[in-house]
Order: structure tokens, then C-alpha cells, then sequence
């Protein structure tokens, strides 16, 4: 099975005043289709920067980068987008909403990009908004509506073109407890019911709990990846059942014996 974004040997590195810093430095790492995985990480650790690459939101200096298969080196600025836009949605700490437009509008606007009509475009963001709860707040807008409810917005916005893999950077980091925790509910039931791979940065242990597996960031480098051991791989070679020798079963068997 192609991974949903594939990381081999990432490294980035910026110039500071004149000096090289490296905020990554060879991170390898594979998010399968349907999984749900967090990077956690202090501040300064690379998590964010790590988040920005695999969302094709920046080019690594070196490295490889696969999105569902396809590599991102050989892409152009354009081709790139376009990637972005049908297989990637982008969940934000500070919703990124634009402030005079309704929830509907706001919803919408990923497929204008795709040149969809406007009809079509209306009524999917219409979905889109019921599925997170907030199918009677259409025509509000932004200051209209709590903090909660405006990444909700945010959310539905990032589900509107159907992403293979939802990237949500700090997504409950500026909202209390109560609404944080209605927004992971919504990604958690996006995951286990429709399938989106869902891969989410935060430094909050008890967020980073909602997820099956944890990719610990520190210094550039991931320090630590639990439940990557127990990912379906489709690179391990499997025994050949006609192949001369005991099987496993008759092996077992042996053995008991």
C-alpha cells in the first residue's frame, strides 16, 4: 500500500544572520493511509518545521518527500499547489478565517482553486459544515462565533476537497479545555470513520494521547516513534507457502511435540 506522506533523510536548514541553523536534521519517517499520528515536541525542536515540509508548504534542503506516492522533488511551484489542495487539508492554531466572509463562504474557498462551480462549491461546504456540527451557523461569521466553533470552521474548511491526510499544528491551542476537547472528538470521528489520515503537532501529552502513535521531536532529530513497529508494512517479505522446508504452522506444531 502507498503511504499517505513518506519522509526519507529530511533535512532543513535556514541562514540566521549569516550562520547555517539546521532545524532538521535527516528525519525519516512513513504516515500510512488512515493512520492517526502526533509529533510532539518541545519549542525549537523542529516539530513545526517538520509539519510545514510534509504539508509541501516549504522544500526541504535535502531529504526526499513522497505525498501519496508522488515525489515532491521534481514538482514545480505549481504542480506543487496543486497537489496541496486535492490530497492535503490544513488545520491551524489561529484558524487562518477570513474575517468578513461566512462560515459558508470561508468553507468554500479551497474549491474556487479547483474551479469548481459555485453551486457546487456551496453545497459541499454545506456538508462539510453539518459534518462538524455546525450546519446552522452558515451565514455567520467569524466574530460571530466562539473560538471553538471557529476551528470547527477550520476544520470543515480542510475537509471540503476530500484530503487523503488532515495536518492540524496545534489545533486546540487556543481554545479552553471544553472546546479543545469537542475538536479532537471531530478528528477522532473523521479518522475512524471516514479514513482521513490525520497527523497533528502539539506539545500537550493528553492531545497527543487522542493519537495511536507518537513521533517525539527534539533537537531536529526524532528521538522517539512509538506504535511505528506495529504500522502494516508492504515491504516486508512474507514466507512462500510453496516454498521447500516446514511451515510455520508445522514448525509450531514440532515444536509442542
Amino acid at each position: 500500500m502507498t503511504a499517505a506522506l513518506e519522509a526519507i533523510d529530511l533535512v532543513r536548514r535556514y541562514q540566521l544572520d549569516g550562520v547555517a541553523v539546521e532545524a532538521l536534521r535527516g528525519v525519516s519517517l512513513r504516515v500510512e493511509q488512515g493512520e492517526f499520528a502526533a509529533i510532539i515536541g518541545p519549542s525549537g525542536s523542529g516539530k513545526s518545521t517538520l509539519m510545514h515540509l510534509l504539508g509541501c508548504l516549504d522544500r526541504p534542503t535535502s531529504g526526499t518527500l513522497r505525498v501519496g506516492g508522488v515525489e515532491m522533488a521534481g514538482l514545480s511551484d505549481t504542480e506543487l499547489a496543486e497537489l496541496r489542495n486535492r490530497t492535503i487539508g490544513f488545520v491551524f492554531q489561529s484558524f487562518h478565517l477570513l474575517a468578513r466572509t461566512s462560515a459558508l463562504d470561508n468553507v468554500a474557498l479551497p474549491l474556487v482553486y479547483r474551479g469548481a462551480g459555485r453551486s457546487e462549491r456551496r453545497d459541499r461546504a454545506r456538508r462539510a459544515l453539518e459534518q462538524v456540527g455546525l450546519g446552522h451557523r452558515l451565514d455567520h461569521r467569524p466574530s460571530q462565533m466562539s473560538g471553538g466553533e471557529q476551528q470547527r470552521v477550520a476544520i470543515a474548511r480542510a475537509l471540503v476537497g476530500e484530503p487523503a491526510v488532515l495536518l492540524a499544528d496545534e489545533p486546540t491551542g487556543n481554545l479552553d479545555s471544553r472546546n479543545g476537547a469537542e475538536v479532537m472528538a471531530i478528528l477522532d470521528r473523521l479518522n475512524s470513520e471516514r479514513g482521513v489520515a490525520v497527523l497533528l503537532v502539539t506539545h500537550e501529552p493528553e492531545i497527543a494521547a487522542h493519537a495511536r502513535r507518537q513521533i517525539h521531536v527534539r533537537d531536529g532529530l526524532i528521538e522517539l516513534d512509538t506504535g511505528a513497529n506495529d504500522l502494516p508494512r508492504d515491504d516486508l517479505p512474507r514466507e512462500d507457502p510453496s516454498r521447500d522446508g516446514p511451515s510455520r504452522e508445522d514448525r509450531s506444531r514440532e515444536e509442542r511435540s
